[in-house]
């Protein structure tokens, strides 16, 4: 698989930005492959055995992906060749940025923490290259609430109406201390889970794509489901949910697997806006799947201090009855149109596949193993990341040389640039949160709006999800959810994993939803199909990201793979099924719009939170069932 069809840096960017390509710059492009190197080797060992404080770890970082972003993200759109020369400049100023504190730390302890006139020009430099790198990246909803933020924290806060949002502000020299010189701001929390964690496991998309697994999971999903009916959709489900998980990026995987997937739907004969909304909804729903979750898992972990395990232990059953949501649609909906399975010549013989690429499943085994084992997740990439090399000398065709180790290296740091930069910048917004107590007041203010409902305080989320998901790439928009909103699903009883897992769900709504839903316009241009109606066909296939999600705030789904989260699993399943039904309007026949209506009433008797209610939807559903398996046979044995 093209390694281009990979690449992460626009998919969370909002709009397609040029990304220059490094092999192209001569010597500016050598440069960057070897700092890339370096980068993956230095965040390698310190995150193994090197011994290093947080505030240094996350400078270095903060520089070599500061450097790199500049060059790959150019001044001008237009005449990118023509601003290398400025952009090498900033580069290399952000780059010094990032190490000043490093070799200048101890000195201002020395002063007691006192800025002279040079810290300052240096942590203000950091800081603007930063939020205009985060424009770059991904335009100007980040830098727009970098900078409203910090000027809340300046000044606008002391000209808010007295009351909870009046901040009396602080001063600049103490602003530029807690966003540069402390782990509070750009150097934080945020940062730290981006050096760490998702680095790593973004190296070990790199390295296991890099090896040529990418073509192995495609062609497994083709030889297990190529036969059945509406065969080459269950494949994209099924062949992105897996990349997805691996690679943590909707739109990355739109376009890696999409580009083989959404020709085979379109050649058996789904219309191009349901097969480009297929891609989409099962690309969208990688980010939700253990083991690795995304970027996000990671924030949500570092921030509410549940172990990462314990995260992607409980969110396994709501992302296999997501994926079961999609694939019962996409069967529906084949049988609908009467689509028939690939052609024996497109489906690979299981064997041959599996004896060609077995090798590439142990890194998987590996990386699980070792997460349910109780290794960090850090160290459990890097053991991956190893793995995945030794793996490739099981077989002379995917043997992995110092070559393509080097590319792996380049690959995965220039594919960390883009969310590395919007984790640095989110955490002037985080930082600013805390230092101004702003997500408490805001709490407070949403909980009293809703009316102390968990519903309506859902429905706000979701909106807000929306609007947020417009300009914001979906970790970012958890982030910022997380740090005003989810607190106040607390104050209303939720819990903690609840309120943050309800969270996470929804920003990933944006991705499918109009009028913007980045996945589903990547899809329909790989489809050629009309964006919009591509994102409401993805739209009502990812329904489950907004109807899942009530479940974890109203039932015990999250308890992991327990018998207390069988019955809620039963009784989402079910409405989904239903809802399904409903839209489509088929089921084994094309059924009336009383039918439906029918189907429609067991879907919100299904997701209503009261057991009593749930029990009398699915009687209702298991009589319909019944109903329609009797009639089909009926009709089946007449036409005999």
């Amino acid at each position: 698989m093209s390694e281009d069809k990979h690449l992460l840096e626009e998919e969370e960017a909002g709009s397609k930005i040029l990304v220059r390509n490094i092999n192209k710059l001569g010597s500016v492009g050598k440069t960057v492959q070897v700092a890339s190197v370096i980068l993956t080797v230095f965040s390698l060992w310190f995150n193994s055995f090197g011994v290093m404080s947080t505030l240094h770890q996350n400078a270095i970082f903060f520089s070599f992906i500061v450097f790199t972003g500049f060059i790959l993200y150019p001044t001008s759109k237009k005449h990118p060749k023509k601003t290398l020369t400025v952009d090498v400049i900033l580069g290399t100023l952000g780059f010094l940025s990032g190490l000043y504190i490093v070799f200048f730390e101890n000195t201002i302890h020395a002063r007691n923490e006192v800025l002279i006139l040079r810290d300052m020009i240096v942590a203000g430099i950091a800081v603007l290259l930063i939020i205009e790198l985060s424009r770059r990246v991904a335009g100007i909803v980040i830098p727009f609430l970098a900078v409203l933020f910090s000027s809340y924290a300046l000044f606008l806060g002391r000209y808010m109406p007295a009351g909870m949002f009046n901040f009396r502000g602080i001063h600049l020299s103490t602003y530029l201390y807690r966003m540069y010189f402390t782990t509070d701001g750009i150097f934080g929390y945020i940062t730290t889970i981006a050096s760490t964690y998702v680095f790593l496991f973004i190296l070990f998309a790199a390295f296991f794509l890099k090896s040529g697994a990418g073509d192995f999971i495609i062609d497994f999903a083709k030889a297990t489901l190529g036969k059945t009916v509406g065969g080459p959709a269950k494949v994209a489900v099924i062949a992105s949910g897996i990349m997805g998980s691996i690679t943590g990026s909707s739109v990355a995987n739109v376009v890696g697997t999409g580009s083989i997937t959404i020709p085979l739907m379109k050649k058996i004969g789904f219309a191009p806006e349901f097969a480009g909304g297929v891609e989409t909804s099962a690309s969208v729903g990688g980010q939700m799947m253990p083991p690795i979750m995304g970027a996000g898992a990671f924030v949500m972990s570092q921030w509410t201090q549940i172990p990462y395990t314990t995260i992607i232990g409980v969110a396994f059953i709501p992302a296999v009855i997501y994926y079961l949501g999609v694939l019962l649609n996409v069967h529906i909906r084949a049988k609908k149109s009467d689509i028939r399975p690939l052609d024996d010549k497109d489906i690979p013989d299981l064997k041959t596949v599996m004896k060609n690429g077995w090798h590439f499943m142990i890194p998987l085994l590996v990386l699980i193993a070792l997460l349910a084992y109780g290794f960090t997740p850090t160290y459990a990439a890097i053991l991956s990341i190893i793995s995945v090399v030794a793996a490739s000398w099981l077989r002379k065709d995917s043997r992995m040389g110092f070559k393509k180790i080097y590319e792996a290296c380049v690959f995965g740091v220039r594919n960390m640039v883009a969310t590395g930069v919007l984790l640095i910048a989110a955490g002037i917004i985080v930082g600013v949160i805390t230092l101004t107590g702003l997500g408490i007041a805001f709490s407070v203010i949403v909980t009293s709006i809703t009316s102390n409902s968990i519903f309506w305080l859902y429905v706000l989320t979701a909106l807000a999800a929306l609007f947020l998901g417009m300009g914001l790439p979906v970790t970012a928009s958890y982030i910022v959810l997380a740090v005003l909103i989810a607190p106040a699903f607390k104050m209303l009883g939720v819990s903690l994993l609840a309120a943050n897992m309800t969270v996470f769900w929804l920003a990933e709504t944006a991705n499918v939803t109009p009028p913007i839903a980045l996945a589903a316009f990547a899809a329909s241009g790989i489809a050629g199909s009309r964006p919009l109606p591509t994102a409401i066909e993805a739209f009502k296939l990812a329904k489950g990201l907004l109807l899942i999600p009530i479940f974890f705030l109203y039932t015990k789904l999250l308890s992991g793979l327990t018998l207390t989260s069988i019955e809620p699993a039963i009784f989402l399943i079910v409405g989904l099924f239903s809802f399904t039904i409903a839209i489509e309007g088929f089921f084994l026949k094309h059924i009336s719009y009383i039918e439906r209506a029918l189907f429609l009433i067991v879907g919100f008797l299904m997701f209503y939170p009261k057991t009593d209610t749930n029990m009398a939807g699915l009687v209702i559903a298991a009589l319909l069932m019944a109903y329609y398996f009797l009639f089909h046979k009926v009709i089946r044995r007449t036409s005999d």
